[in-house]
């Protein structure tokens, strides 16, 4: 009689854990360089990004502040449809897409100029589309 073991190495769920966080932060930091860079070149070709109730111009550290913070806050929202979710990578997709288009809405509603509007819309359509992709891709069906 002879006897097989099949033998499976897995990766403990810490470890895969642990990853999906440090591909989290990752695309974080990508999305907020991506923002920040879309920022830039819209100042460079005369975008102010003044807002007229303040009077203030969003400054250019900004976009990567918020980008990162927000999309941290995607990273808890992958992370909860992972665990929760019979469907994570469909989830994760429609919520952040339903997200990303509800963010789109503001930046029409603060009486900025056109141009600002237009390139705030493109500061978050960037960024989303850095980090969205790379999270799905990490979310099993």
């Amino acid at each position: 009689m002879t006897t097989t073991q099949n033998q499976s190495f897995s990766v403990a769920a810490p470890e895969r854990s642990r990853g999906f966080i440090v591909t989290g932060l990752l695309a974080a930091l990508a999305a907020a360089v991506g923002a920040t860079l879309v920022g830039a070149i819209a100042g460079a070709v005369g975008v102010d990004f003044e807002l007229p109730d303040g009077g203030e111009s969003i400054p250019l550290m900004g976009f990567a502040q918020l980008t990162f913070i927000f999309a941290l806050v995607g990273l808890a929202i992958a992370s909860a449809v992972r665990r929760w979710s019979g469907h994570p990578r469909t989830t994760f997709v429609r919520v952040t897409l339903a997200l990303t288009a509800v963010s789109l809405v503001p930046p029409f509603l603060v009486d900025a100029n056109l141009a600002t509007a237009v390139a705030l819309v493109l500061i978050h359509l960037v960024a989303a589309a850095i980090f969205i992709p790379v999270l799905a891709r990490r979310l099993t069906h």
